[in-house]
């Protein structure tokens, strides 16, 4: 039976989520695809680090070791940050291999670029993984555009401010606590940033913008607004009046076909499709001109989440370049 081999940059929770799934979920793959999925190297930033035993692959803190390597197919990355993430995925592309990466700091900025080298190169981007987790949005939104044109995509794009807000409201919590709650819990970082004052969210709005609409929006003109300033009285005041308080990330054409986003804090009553969404889920709404408003839910991040989407986008490319995936 032939055999794909793969490369995952990076060994944290996203990492390891992936790894794990290709495991658990080999024989499934195989009988599915007709393809044995094999790690065979792990880029590490230090090999003498004590990890769970693994099987097959290899820990490596060189890259050229992967990207020499003929037999590799497939790279997945899940490294924190734009360098050397882009730098390490445009050689991988170079080389002739398929990506799929989490990073949506380093896709937000350079998803443009990787996109077309990898078009040049004949291979294929999978980016699942870097909007809303485990919700199918990336793919939702490339089989709506085949038929249809996307006016506005309206959502929750980040767990953690919404599990914040959500334990506020139904805890009367402090901003601090919910986030101490949240950091504890496992859904948010030691630093925590980057989810609270809507810088992830913004990016996961970038990523889907040129999804959508072929472009993005002047970044220096969006609108970003955090939670970390919502108080509990706020919320208090909000439930009274039967509203709840979502950080919505928003983007659409105006009249004059520009593109408007923002991104921030927005009150919404029981009749909005968005008012039930809880916790670390996240949730999208997609408008079209012909299928009208669809919306889809489902958790924001984690491990297993994210890694499923990664691993999402590997069965899409095996099924889509079976013959480039065969090996000679």
């Amino acid at each position: 039976m032939p055999s794909i081999k793969v490369a995952i940059l990076g060994f944290g929770t996203v990492g390891e989520g992936v790894y794990r799934i290709l495991q658990e979920k080999r024989e499934e793959i195989k009988k599915s695809t007709g393809f044995t999925v094999d790690v065979v190297s792990i880029l590490v930033k230090d090999k003498a680090k004590k990890r769970k035993p693994i099987q097959g692959a290899k820990f490596t803190d060189d890259i050229q070791e992967i990207l020499n390597n003929p037999e590799i197919d497939v790279v997945f990355e899940a490294i924190v940050g734009e360098e050397p993430a882009y730098t390490y995925l445009s050689d991988a592309i170079e080389k002739g291999c398929h990506i799929i990466t989490a990073n949506k700091k380093m896709f937000a900025k350079h998803g443009p670029a990787l996109l077309k080298h990898a078009e040049f190169r004949n291979v294929q981007v999978g980016f699942e993984a870097t909007t809303a987790g485990g919700v199918p949005i990336i793919r939702t939104v490339s089989n709506l555009l085949a038929g249809d044109r996307v006016k506005r995509i309206q959502g929750i794009l980040n767990g953690t401010s919404n599990f914040i807000l959500t334990k506020m409201r139904e805890e009367g919590s402090s901003f601090n606590v919910a986030l101490k709650d949240a950091q504890q819990a496992g859904y948010a970082e030691a630093d925590p940033t980057d989810d609270v004052d809507g810088t992830d969210a913004f990016r996961k709005l970038m990523i889907l913008s040129s999804l959508a609409f072929g472009k993005q929006p002047d970044w220096e003109e969006v609108p970003v607004v955090g939670i970390d300033y919502v108080e509990p009285a706020d919320i208090s005041d909000a439930s009274k009046r039967d509203l709840r308080y979502r950080h919505m990330a928003d983007i659409w054409k105006d009249e004059k076909g520009k593109l408007q986003a923002t991104v921030g804090p927005v009150l919404i009553g029981a009749d909005h499709p968005l008012y039930g969404i809880d916790g670390v889920d996240n949730a999208i709404i997609v408008n079209t001109e012909y299928l009208g408003s669809l919306t889809l839910v489902g958790p924001g991040a984690g491990m297993y989440p994210t890694g499923s989407a990664m691993v999402a986008d590997l069965l899409h490319i095996i099924r889509q370049h079976e013959a480039v995936l065969v090996p000679n």
